[in-house]
């Protein structure tokens, strides 16, 4: 393959992986307002559409394999290449737990905690998924470092909500005991929602934890520094 051309199917992997990026991040946009609006039918569209992810991933990984083995390519090239790789394996785990937002807003049927802001924290995923796209883009070492810190109050975010949800729950358990609590009916509701939001906070801090591994193989494409990799 001629060098210009060798080029070209770098540049055009870049392109395609932060396509790639973009359908993904709107698959998480669409879960989190199907969550926000308990829309099962938006739900149902995030999770159908996930088809499409599965091949934008497989044809990635393809283009990968064919440089790698056709082109032997070493140092900066080799770095990118392997970090394209292993960043559409985080995009399309992604998605996955956008998925799983699409089948909570499925099976949703009210409002249990008004004083959790799942729509904040998802957010705050967005914006790191975000950043750590464009450091990847545009060979940026600051934003890569940027992600990392912000999945610190991410990650405090979460447990926050998560300890909200808890406390709660142990106050109505409480009252119920003593006569005054929901019926055994509204009791099993609660449980099955309180269980969904909780799997959706812990997905939504995982979708952070794949940010930051987006940014840390970013880092190492860019200056070969494994730092935030470990």
């Amino acid at each position: 393959m001629p060098r210009e051309q060798y080029q070209t199917k770098l540049e055009e992997l870049r392109d395609d992986v932060l396509y790639m990026s973009e359908v993904v991040a709107e698959r998480l946009r669409m879960g989190l307002d199907a969550l926000e609006q308990q829309d099962a039918e938006l739900g149902e569209t995030v999770i159908t559409g996930d088809a499409e992810i599965n091949d934008l991933y497989l044809e990635l990984e393809g283009q990968c394999t064919d440089l790698i083995a056709l082109q032997q390519p070493v140092a900066g090239d080799l770095r990118f290449i392997a970090a394209s790789f292993k960043i559409i394996t985080d995009l399309e785990r992604i998605a996955d737990l956008a998925t799983n937002l699409g089948e909570y807003a499925k099976a949703a049927d009210r409002e249990v905690f008004p004083d959790v802001d799942v729509q904040r924290i998802g957010d705050e995923t967005l914006d790191m998924l975000q950043e750590a796209m464009a450091a990847y883009a545009e060979s940026d070492p600051d934003r890569c470092y940027a992600v990392a810190e912000a999945d610190d109050e991410l990650d405090a975010a979460c447990e926050a909500a998560s300890d909200l949800v808890v406390r709660d729950l142990i106050e109505r358990d409480d009252l119920r005991a003593a006569g005054e609590g929901d019926g055994e009916d509204d009791t099993e509701a609660t449980m099955q929602n309180v269980s969904r939001l909780l799997l959706t906070i812990r997905d939504l801090e995982r979708v952070g934890d794949h940010a930051v591994n987006i940014a840390a193989r970013s880092l190492y494409m860019i200056e070969n520094d494994d730092e935030l990799l470990y």
